[in-house]
């Protein structure tokens, strides 16, 4: 993506790139010495191929069955919304599976596991240079945790697992000064569209959250809520069709309302 318009718009505005200061790192430091490594055998999956079905067929899950999610499915759902294609230059950028205004990719992806095959129930962080994650820590009473985090929509507690996404400011603040925040709200629907698209094709279900705790979600990950903040979540979970019927009752006030 281009975005380099936006300095004549401005023409006094003078980015931290212009200047020559450092630029920051394109990815978190790894938060423990260990990591676990990802299936990348995505071949393997039944992935539905036709475009204009999964389009057609994309919606907002509610209703999860609480069977397992295997590690490889996780590991797609993973790489389609943050994995890391090339790398460019030394440390320049890296070109993802999403775009990124200015491959700025300013946004960090953590999660909370509650079922998936061969994984630990806890919060986990994932290393997409190397597409590997690393156990942060277990959870006491998640459910509780989870609820609090998402404003109470308890719905969401049944999903396998839900991705929170932080947000670095200086990783585009760097090349966009005071446009970056513009920037990463264009680029956070970009990932949220892969997360829906890329769970259609493999027959999960999501549901994109604004509504976080930023302070319950900060302290969950380990952040200190200025250099980095949760903004952003998405449950994700094993459906059955027939439950898309259940799905609708969710705007029944729609009728009752007469809206």
């Amino acid at each position: 993506m281009d975005y380099s318009e936006l300095k004549y718009e401005n023409v006094d505005f003078e980015s931290d790139q212009d200047k020559k200061l450092p630029q920051p790192p394109l990815v978190k430091e790894r938060m423990r010495e260990e990591s676990i490594d990802l299936p990348r055998n995505f071949k393997d999956l039944s992935i539905q191929t036709d475009f204009l079905n999964i389009i057609n067929t994309r919606h907002s899950s509610r209703v999860y069955t609480n069977e397992a999610m295997s590690l490889l499915e996780l590991s797609y759902m993973l790489w389609t919304c943050q994995g890391v294609k090339e790398l460019r230059g030394k440390k320049y950028a890296t070109l993802r599976t999403v775009p990124s205004g200015g491959a700025r990719h300013g946004f960090e992806l953590y999660f909370v596991c509650q079922n998936v095959e061969g994984l630990e129930p806890g919060t986990y962080h994932y290393l997409p240079m190397e597409h590997k994650i690393e156990f942060l820590n277990p959870l006491d009473q998640v459910k509780d945790v989870l609820s609090a985090s998402l404003c109470d929509q308890t719905w969401a507690l049944k999903a396998n697992v839900i991705f929170y996404f932080s947000y670095i400011p200086y990783r585009t603040e760097w090349r966009y000064g005071d446009f970056a925040h513009r920037i990463a709200l264009v680029d956070l629907g970009h990932v949220g569209e892969n997360i829906y698209l890329a769970s259609t094709s493999v027959g999960l279900g999501t549901c994109g959250i604004g509504a976080c705790v930023t302070s319950i979600c900060d302290k969950k990950f380990e952040l200190n809520g200025q250099d980095e903040f949760i903004f952003y979540a998405q449950p994700i979970g094993k459906v059955k069709k027939e439950d898309f019927v259940k799905e609708k009752s969710f705007y029944e006030f729609v009728e009752k309302e007469g809206l």
